[in-house]
């Protein structure tokens, strides 16, 4: 049952009161009296109502400044109508200009009156629903916000690939708040808004140079278009030029059709080249004259393509001591490095290396069919004091084999078979002058190598590294 409609009257004039009540309780409308501004004041108090019909003139306290008053004192004040003579018009405007809605005047007829409360009445309801309308659309626009707030939140370092992508190469490599990892997700956004803009990664092997570019890629306005991966020391150096420019049918031996190369393939999009330190002279020469105008001719043919690419470019080369030694072109170089990004080693993100680690146990335990076993703290402390120069890739191979060979809901320190316990257990040691990380790094090469029958792949598996990892070492 709806709430009958309250109306306050304020008049000193009892006759007024009665003649008003008489009218507007047949009506259906619950009346209040107040002979005085201040009872009204008192009423108000206590009592909520809907709409106030206020006598202009009244001793002591007029009905200006009653109105004045229930403005301060009501948050939310209902409608106000003045009860006038008809001769009082300055007194009218200086009703509206206190807060009044409208008037009614004296000598009262009765249509008139219930016109004018009514249609305030109605008028106010609307205000009303209106209010609550935009309160409710307020409330879901502040819910939207603080969700959206929450996501960006909860996925600030992974924000910048595409979900497609992320389920697809992992982002194991973005995952965690030290102060390096977010530097290089604040660089990745906003490059990816500068979608022809070259850029070169800088990083050990293992610390996620593709999944950068790939990043870079994905999150610009090119993602639709192709994304080609080359990884540069797996080419021949005879057939560099094909790979790269592609082959008219008949070209060299082997070269039944026409076929496309990597520039190409890529057209419109971003050609991503890892170890581009690796690329043969002749080559880059090659590459950088492309470079310059996107045009190149296929081998063996004579109409000029032209292809418009980005240039991600990766290397865990020293390539300032290789252009020092002119085994790498000073001009290419430049070409390729309009803007530099270094994926930081993970023993420089220590911190990140929880998260890292339960992201691993829960992505093999769900790819296993297996309860995700816990990290202990003495395994996690040996993890985080861990070299890992196979960077995040070594951890997630180290990972990968302790919930292989572990049988129990605990991942135990003895569990973590990280390459330092292959050295200690191999017999070998280092004299207190021969501490250099290059040597470390030749012990263990020596030890992986033992352990894999001398299969560089299968060593480097082992070690989480990329096989390059060992030639660099002879050099």
């Amino acid at each position: 049952m709806n709430k009958p409609i309250k109306i306050l009257i304020v008049d000193d004039v009892s006759a007024n009161l009665n003649l008003l009540t008489e009218l507007l309780e047949p009506a259906g409308f619950e009346v209040l009296a107040a002979p005085s501004g201040a009872i009204a004041l008192s009423i108000l108090e206590a009592v909520s109502v809907d709409l106030i019909l206020l006598d202009i003139l009244m001793p002591d306290m007029d009905g200006i400044e009653t109105c004045r008053r229930i403005k301060i004192a009501l948050q939310e004040p209902p409608p106000i109508l003045f009860i006038s003579g008809g001769s009082l018009q300055s007194q009218l405007e200086q009703a509206f200009a206190a807060g009044a809605v409208d008037y009614i005047s004296k000598p009262f007829l009765n249509v008139e009156v219930l016109a004018r409360v009514n249609n305030q009445l109605h008028l106010a309801q609307l205000q009303s629903d209106l209010k609550k309308r935009n309160r409710q659309l307020q409330e879901q626009i502040s819910r939207r916000e603080q969700a959206e707030e929450a996501l960006t939140l909860a996925n600030e370092t992974l924000s910048f690939i595409s979900s497609q992508e992320a389920q697809q190469w992992g982002l194991s490599a973005f995952i965690g708040s030290s102060e390096p990892i977010r530097k290089l997700s604040q660089q990745i956004r906003q490059l990816q808004c500068f979608a022809s803009t070259n850029v070169m990664v800088l990083g050990e092997s293992g610390s996620g140079k593709e999944l950068v570019a790939r990043a870079l890629h994905f999150g610009s306005d090119n993602k639709d278009q192709p994304f080609i991966a080359i990884n540069c020391s797996a080419i021949s150096e005879q057939l560099a030029e094909a790979e790269f420019f592609g082959a008219v049918k008949g070209a060299y031996t082997g070269a039944n059709t026409d076929r496309k190369g990597f520039f190409e393939m890529a057209d419109g999009g971003t050609l991503f080249l890892d170890e581009v330190g690796d690329l043969p002279l002749p080559m880059q020469a090659k590459l950088l004259r492309t470079l310059e105008d996107g045009s190149f001719y296929p081998v063996g043919g004579n109409q000029l393509k032209t292809s418009k690419v980005r240039i991600v470019a990766a290397t865990n080369f020293d390539l300032d001591a290789k252009i020092k030694q002119k085994e790498f072109r000073e001009d290419l170089y430049f070409r390729i490095a309009q803007f530099t990004l270094v994926a930081p080693p993970l023993r420089e993100r220590r911190d990140d290396v929880p998260q890292l680690a339960h992201y691993f146990i829960n992505n093999f335990a769900r790819e296993m069919k297996l309860a995700a076993p816990v990290l202990s703290d003495g395994a996690l402390v040996k993890l985080q004091r861990y070299e890992f120069p196979g960077n995040v890739r070594e951890l997630r191979n180290i990972i990968e084999r302790a919930i292989i060979l572990g049988a129990g809901p605990v991942i135990e320190d003895h569990q973590i078979q990280v390459a330092e316990s292959a050295l200690s257990n191999s017999g070998l040691t280092l004299a207190k002058d021969d501490l250099s990380i290059k040597s470390v790094k030749r012990q263990l090469a020596e030890i992986a190598l033992e352990q894999s029958a001398g299969n560089v792949t299968a060593a480097a598996k082992l070690l989480g590294v990329h096989r390059s990892w060992f030639y660099r070492l002879q050099e």
